[in-house]
């Protein structure tokens, strides 16, 4: 019971942090970039530039993200590994690989729908 409740409040503090209602905490909508500098990530894991990770100002680490383009229906699961991103106005930050498979490589950024994966 206290982990549903430590789970409940969890959602409610990343939805404030991240400016959501509660009710919209598994999913919100922003820009994203994507990065392939540093040896390691905030996590303590090896970056790897081709992998499937991301960064993110809050969520906890290990946490698995549905990310989508919605400029071209693209889709890529990644794990948070790492924080971010540093500049402004933007929501993720995602590793190179991962921006490729969402077909953002050339623009550098794109507005995504991230979706917290069930586990």
């Amino acid at each position: 019971m206290h982990l549903i409740k430590l789970a409940a409040a969890g959602a409610v503090a990343f939805a404030m942090a991240a400016g959501l209602a509660p009710a919209e905490a598994k999913e919100f909508t922003g820009k994203a970039s994507w990065y392939q500098m540093g040896k390691r990530t905030a996590s303590g894991a090896r970056f790897n530039p081709d992998g499937l990770s991301a960064a993110h100002r809050t969520l906890p680490f290990g946490t698995r993200l549905k990310v989508t383009n919605l400029r071209n229906g693209r889709s890529v699961q990644v794990v948070v590994n790492d924080r971010g991103p540093f500049a402004g106005g933007r929501v993720l930050d995602v590793s190179r690989g991962a921006a490729r498979q969402l077909g953002m490589i050339s623009s550098g950024t794109a507005r995504v729908k991230v979706q917290i994966a069930s586990n």
